[in-house]
Formats: structure tokens, sequence, C-alpha cells
């Protein structure tokens, strides 16, 4: 029961995953933390892909890279978070400091909308839907894909 939270960066995937976390009593993973799994990053990938296909469980997947959506399983939810590139460019940002450098602001555009022609089952865009509201959509369709809201027990 896996939910798979793609996009961008900085177009609040890892906040969304965190309310889907608490709400599905879910483990959560994020990027490349399958490299945990083995030194070996080929047999770090395969035993991630084998545990997203045998997860029993709630488990949320955020993805910021589009090789990462190979390793989801076919019956995943998939999320797409999309943000207007101008909010993606305000938050990055942030992060460093206040100030974009301009190379970063290019790469920032020429990534932009990498991820909007892959297949989805909810879109949710950032700066128009609020976390609250999207986490409550992702907990509606998790509900009509899986049957149940969270782990049992």
């Amino acid at each position: 029961m896996i939910v798979a939270i793609f996009g961008e960066s900085c177009t609040g995937k890892s906040t969304l995953a965190e309310l889907l976390k608490t709400e599905l009593n879910a483990e959560a993973f994020s990027g490349r933390d399958y490299l945990r799994l083995s030194k070996n990053e080929a047999e770090a990938k395969k035993r991630f892909a084998d545990m997203l296909k045998e997860a029993s469980g709630p488990l949320v997947y955020v993805v910021s890279e589009k090789e990462q959506l190979a390793l989801l399983p076919g019956n995943c939810l998939r999320v797409l978070v999309t943000a207007d590139i101008s909010l993606i460019e305000e938050r990055f940002a942030k992060r460093m400091g206040g100030k974009l450098p301009p190379q970063v602001a290019a790469m920032l555009e020429q990534k932009h909308g990498m991820f909007d022609g892959e297949p989805c089952d909810l879109r949710i865009e950032s700066g128009v839907m609020d976390p609250k509201t999207a986490c409550g959509r992702v907990l509606r369709a998790y509900q009509e894909r899986f049957g149940r809201a969270e782990r049992p027990g």
C-alpha cells in the first residue's frame, strides 16, 4: 500500500509526506534512502523495489528524480506535486539563505515540468491547495484504492 509522492524540488512533497506519514501511521522513505539497504547500489535498488512490492502496510515514498519512478510497483497510488516556477524559485532561495544564484535559477527553469508527462492518480498544485487539503485528497484516494486509511493495530 504505497503512496508515491513525486515532483520537482521545493514543490511541497516532503510537507505532504509528513502529514500522510502521521495520518496513515506509515513508514516513509525519501529519494535514495534505499542505499541504506546495501553497500552495492544495484542490490540496494533491487531490495527496495522488492520491499515496495511486498509492503503490506502503508508506506510513503518521496521521489525527486525521474529514475526513481522505475522502483515503484504498479499498484501504488501516484501523486504528482507541482508548483509554479516562481514559487519553486522563492522556496529554493530560502534554502540558500535568501538569494538564488542565476545558475541555480536556470537549472530550476530547465527542469521545470520534468514530471508533467508522468502518469499519476492525483495532481496536487502547491500554492493553490494548502497541505492539509492536499493530504485529505490523498487520504480519500488511498481509501478508495486500498480500502482502509491506516495500518491496523
